[in-house]
């Protein structure tokens, strides 16, 4: 089996990937943690000395924007990884996993569960990669801390993962963050931090062909949405109703559902958002958890809709603000679906913003900067 670095400049001679500094480091760095892992193994030179508990090699924590190449060099990463103790996964759905896994260990056991799912996880693994670690909701803040520390220090797994944000940014704002602080130290302390935030976006260039406005409603319009949900999120389309979901914790006890939930993109329907009472708070919680919103469903609206059409602008701010990008299906163009009623002469501002936000200066935008800094 070919090594990482070499098969990253075989995909480069073949025109496959561009020559990208940012990657090229990353790749180099997770070329040389396989060796390590690889000595290590059983019959490997360390692996002979140390036995099954050998010292665990330091692990990668790669973060950038959307498109930077995160969930491609972990590909490859993972595939040339010649050891048999290796684990890929998707960390909301590892997350899921280990709030069953608790569950069922507090059941036979009422002391603390976390030793007990660390020793678990670890008895088949020995590295352990996530794919877009992000984090929601309080109850996985609470105990990442303690459930990583006995994974790494304990258990000797070494964690590669990625991320759209650096550790700092994780749970940025979230409720009771204090509780998270020291999964923030532990991962800077246990890991090492490889940036891949350049100003490329590789995945944006493959939804060539593809509006980020599709109007009026019909197949062409929902195949067209479809289809950018999974050239983002890389997922198989014919695999389309494993798609997660997720719940956005929105902070006072209450929770959002959200349909489709898988690696920075999020899918609503307009009726979800914007009939049901919301207020800004709770766009500005999506905003902030999502690079990319798909939202389907948006109606022409009159005086009637009065409601929604206020929603709507509110939602449309918090993304704007946060430089998401959006894709909708819609029954008309930005300009004609609120044309009369109560504040329909301030939609235009939404309007504006609607289109803007369709330029590919826009769409070239990194996540969660103010956009009022588009024209410094």
């Amino acid at each position: 089996m070919s090594s990482m670095l070499a098969r990253y400049e075989r995909l480069i001679e073949a025109g496959e990937l561009r020559e990208d500094a940012d990657q090229r480091r990353a790749a180099a760095r997770l070329d040389a943690l396989q060796k390590e892992l690889e000595s290590q193994r059983p019959g490997g030179l360390l692996g002979q000395f140390f036995g099954r508990k050998a010292p665990n090699p330091r692990g990668v924590y790669m973060w950038g924007g959307v498109g930077r190449g995160k969930s491609m060099l972990m590909d490859l990463f993972v595939e040339t990884l010649s050891i048999e103790e290796k684990r890929r996964v998707h960390f909301h759905a590892f997350m899921l996993e280990v709030d069953q896994m608790m569950r069922e260990a507090r059941q036979s056991d009422p002391g603390d569960p976390i030793a007990k799912v660390a020793k678990l996880i670890s008895e088949d693994v020995r590295c352990l990669a996530f794919d877009e670690m992000v984090v929601n909701n309080t109850a996985d803040a609470a105990i990442m801390a303690r459930l990583f520390t006995a994974l790494m220090v304990e258990e000797q797994v070494t964690i590669v993962t990625t991320s759209n944000r650096p550790p700092k940014d994780l749970y940025k704002d979230g409720l009771n963050r204090s509780l998270f602080l020291p999964f923030i130290e532990l991962v800077e302390e246990q890991l090492d931090i490889v940036p891949l935030d350049g100003p490329v976006d590789y995945r944006l260039e493959r939804l060539g062909g593809i509006d980020s406005w599709n109007a009026p409603f019909g197949d062409a319009a929902t195949s067209k949405a479809r289809e950018a949900f999974f050239r983002l999120t890389d997922y198989d389309p014919q695999d389309a109703e494993h798609v997660p979901s997720a719940e956005l914790d929105l902070g006072g006890g209450r929770k959002l559902h959200v349909p489709k939930s898988l690696k920075g993109v999020a899918v609503f329907s307009f009726k979800k958002l914007c009939a049901d009472n919301r207020g800004a708070a709770d766009y500005l919680a999506i905003a902030r958890s999502y690079h990319t919103v798909i939202l389907v469903g948006i109606p022409m609206m009159g005086p009637e809709n009065r409601n929604e059409a206020i929603r709507f602008t509110k939602l449309i701010d918090a993304l704007y603000e946060m430089r998401v990008k959006l894709f909708v299906t819609a029954q008309a163009q930005p300009e004609a679906l609120y044309t009369s009623g109560d504040g329909s002469f301030e939609f235009e501002r939404t309007v504006s913003r609607l289109m803007e936000m369709q330029s590919a200066e826009y769409m070239a935008l990194g996540h969660g900067i103010d956009a009022d800094k588009m024209s410094d």
